[in-house]
């Protein structure tokens, strides 16, 4: 069974900061994510029935900017599925320095009302 996620929490002053709602908005925010060749090594994992820690270093190396630090995800889980997560990076300037570089977009709510 495909789990419902409500919200997802990105952090930061950048264009894909901020809640993604609902569904379309996450896999929007995913498919930002592939455009940048973001990838992710988990390096640790824990929880129990309302809460998982997933630990992880995520990079980009794109031609002139790269990112390359831990970051740290908070699931939320309700009746078994997950209804929030929270996204914390290790270091913020850093993430909306490349986010900035990276994606000269409009937030992704904007982008999704067209």
């Amino acid at each position: 069974m495909r789990p419902i996620l409500v919200s997802w929490t990105i952090p930061g002053h950048h264009p894909l900061a901020g809640t993604k709602r609902g569904v379309d908005e996450v896999l929007a925010f995913f498919q930002q994510l592939a455009k940048a060749k973001f990838q992710a090594e988990v390096l640790f994992l824990g929880g129990n029935d309302t809460y998982v820690v997933d630990v992880h270093r995520g990079w980009s190396n794109l031609a002139q900017n790269n990112i390359d630090q831990l970051w740290a995800l908070l699931f939320r889980i309700d009746n078994s599925r997950i209804i929030e997560a929270t996204n914390f990076p290790s270091n913020q300037h850093a993430a909306d320095a490349f986010f900035w570089q990276a994606y000269q977009l409009k937030p992704i709510p904007d982008r999704l009302a067209n």
